[in-house]
C-alpha cells in the first residue's frame, strides 16, 4: 500500500513538472509568417500620393446653363503619371466623376460656378480604382478659373467688357436723350434728357447676366488626388502582343 502511494506521489510530481506548450514561441512564429505575407503583398502595391496632379482631357461638354447636380462627368488622362520610375497611371486611363454643385450666373457681380468631383479611375486593362479627386486648375479654359481648394470652377470676371458695355450704352443713351430733350424743351431739355439717357444706358448694361461656365469637349483640366491611392502595378499595364 505504501509503495503504491509513493508511486502515485512521484507520478504526480513528474506530471506537474511537464513543460507547458510554448505559446509565446507559437505567437512569435505566427507574427513572423504574417510579416512575411505583408512584405510579399507590399511588393505588389504602389501608392499614388496625396496632392498628385494628373492632366486630363474632358470627354463631354459641360455648361452651368444646362448642367445639374449629379450629372456624370467623363474625362481621360492626357499624359502618363510616373512615380518611383513606374507608370502608375497610363495615358488614356478613363476618369469618371460627377457634378456636385451648379451655381447659375446672376446680375451684377454674381458669377457662375461649377463644382466637379472625380470618383473612379478605369485603366485600359479594365482595372478600376476608386478615388477622391478635385479640379486643381483649368489650363484649357481661358474664361474660367478655380477659386478654392475644393475645386470650384468659377467664370472669370468680365469687368472690362461690362464696363465697356456700360460706357457704350451710356453714350448711346445720352445721344438719344439729348435729341429727344432738345426736341421737347430746347437747351435745358437736351441737357436733362442727355443725363437721363446716360444713367439709363449704364444701368441697362450693368443689369446683364454674367457669363456661364462653359467647358468644351477636349478642355484640359488638372485633377488633384485628395488622399493616398493604393494600386496594383501588375493590373495596370496591358499585356503586349508578341
Amino acid at each position: 500500500m505504501q509503495a503504491l502511494l509513493t508511486f502515485l506521489l512521484v507520478s504526480g510530481l513528474a506530471w506537474g513538472q511537464t513543460p507547458a506548450p510554448q505559446s509565446g514561441s507559437q505567437s512569435s512564429d505566427k507574427a513572423t509568417v504574417n510579416s512575411s505575407v505583408a512584405a510579399a503583398s507590399d511588393a505588389n502595391v504602389a501608392v499614388i500620393p496625396t496632392g498628385s496632379k494628373i492632366p486630363l482631357l474632358l470627354k463631354q461638354a459641360i455648361s452651368t446653363k444646362n448642367a445639374r447636380e449629379g450629372d456624370a462627368v467623363y474625362a481621360e488622362t492626357a499624359f502618363p503619371f510616373v512615380a518611383n520610375d513606374r507608370i502608375l497611371i497610363p495615358a488614356g486611363t478613363y476618369i469618371q466623376g460627377k457634378v456636385s454643385r451648379v451655381g447659375k450666373p446672376g446680375r451684377g457681380q454674381k458669377r457662375a460656378e461649377l463644382l466637379i468631383h472625380f470618383t473612379s479611375m478605369i485603366y485600359p486593362t479594365g482595372y478600376t480604382v476608386m478615388l477622391p479627386g478635385s479640379v486643381e486648375n483649368t489650363p484649357g479654359s481661358d474664361s474660367n478659373g478655380v477659386k478654392d481648394k475644393e475645386g470650384t470652377i468659377q467664370a472669370d470676371k468680365d469687368t472690362g467688357k461690362r464696363a465697356g458695355d456700360a460706357v457704350k450704352g451710356a453714350a448711346e443713351g445720352g445721344v438719344v436723350g439729348s435729341i429727344g430733350g432738345a426736341a421737347a424743351g430746347g437747351y435745358n431739355g437736351a441737357r436733362y434728357g442727355g443725363l437721363a439717357g446716360l444713367a439709363g444706358g449704364a444701368a441697362l448694361a450693368l443689369l446683364k447676366h454674367s457669363p456661364d461656365v462653359k467647358l468644351d469637349v477636349g478642355t484640359s483640366l488638372e485633377m488633384e488626388i485628395q488622399r493616398d491611392i493604393q494600386v496594383d502595378p501588375s493590373r495596370i499595364q496591358v499585356a503586349r502582343v508578341q
